[in-house]
């Protein structure tokens, strides 16, 4: 997202041992001594980038990213065919942040996170409260079966070429998430790589009408990331990421305290806006913002509401008690 902020170097990074002969890469940045800020990555599997430090002010936080398993800089990588991706779930995960802040050294950290990434900081949230700060989300996702089968089936009504290609692309019918994610487990690599192009393809034709949705932003991934981030998509998406539908709306009841700023754009097609107004509903102390011009790919203006949201939480806590309630956003 465009901020006014220089770009921001790491200061430190590393390696960290998360077991199941798996290594996960972080980096931290900004100000040693800072409010603690993790920043977690979308895709599943697009593995995290530089451009999301520019939100952070690096003389107030202590800004924290790292590369979930198998995608970026972690080992091993996903688009190995050797890799075990029994060993890559929600809950591998979910340890994995919470081993990175012991690690650390970290008591209790601010979290940000888009499209995939906020259904992770939601379910490490629900079972680690007591670790968070507050929490920023864009693109709000929950992963449950209806938002996947949107993005793969149902928004082929406005895409309907695009998504006859997606479709065709396989050897036969049943569940397309399945059947991609059976595609990259498929001995042979021409395979593979085939059907990986295919799947980044369609993620970006649901982009493509988007006024910053460049045509081949997916696609535009080397060989080996694209791989990762595709077999890392279809295998969490074809197990609706491990969680029970619904539990993480069902749940944010213990979010209660935690103060929460939800940033969507209304033009967004690969997530609806529907799931945040759900978030905003259900956690009394979350405040949902509606980016008008903003699809999934973001805008000025998202960018400059993310770095509103983010600057809320530069100030001393006891600046942000009771100012949620009132300021829930109206928006339908």
């Amino acid at each position: 997202m465009p901020t006014s902020l220089p770009p921001i170097d790491p200061y430190a990074d590393g390696l960290l041992d998360v077991g199941e002969e798996n290594q996960v890469y972080w980096c931290t940045s900004g100000n040693p001594a800072g409010r603690p800020a993790l920043v977690v990555h979308g895709g599943p599997g697009s593995g995290s980038s530089p451009g999301p430090r520019k939100l952070f002010d690096p003389n107030v936080f202590r800004i924290v990213q790292f590369d979930q398993r198998g995608c970026g800089r972690s080992i091993p990588s996903a688009a190995d065919p050797g890799t075990d991706m029994a060993v890559n779930t929600t809950e591998h995960l979910i340890a994995d942040m919470e081993r990175l802040r012991a690690h650390l050294g970290i008591d209790r950290w601010l979290l940000y996170g888009g499209s995939w990434g906020s259904t992770l900081v939601l379910a490490y949230a629900e079972r680690y409260p007591e670790r968070v700060t507050g929490i920023v989300l864009v693109g709000v996702t929950t992963t449950r079966r209806r938002e996947i089968d949107w993005l793969y089936r149902g928004v082929a009504r406005l895409l309907p070429a695009e998504w006859e290609r997606f479709r065709a692309a396989l050897p036969s019918g049943g569940d397309l998430v399945e059947g991609y994610r059976q595609q990259l487990e498929h001995p042979d690599a021409v395979v593979r790589r085939s059907a990986a192009i295919e799947w980044c393809r369609w993620e970006d034709a649901v982009i493509a009408h988007e006024s910053l949705g460049s045509p081949g932003q997916y696609s535009a991934k080397p060989d080996t990331a694209m791989l990762a981030f595709v077999r890392i998509c279809t295998h969490y998406f074809a197990h609706a990421a491990w969680l029970d539908e619904g539990v993480l709306l069902r749940e944010a009841g213990r979010l209660a305290g935690i103060p929460g700023e939800l940033i969507h754009g209304r033009l967004d097609l690969s997530a609806p806006l529907e799931t945040a107004w759900e978030l905003a509903n259900v956690w009394p102390d979350a405040r949902l913002h509606v980016i008008d011009d903003s699809g999934h790919t973001g805008s000025p203006a998202m960018g400059e509401a993310l770095a509103r949201a983010i600057a809320r939480f530069a100030q001393p806590d006891d600046c942000r008690i009771g100012e949620v309630r009132s300021c829930k956003s109206s928006e339908p």
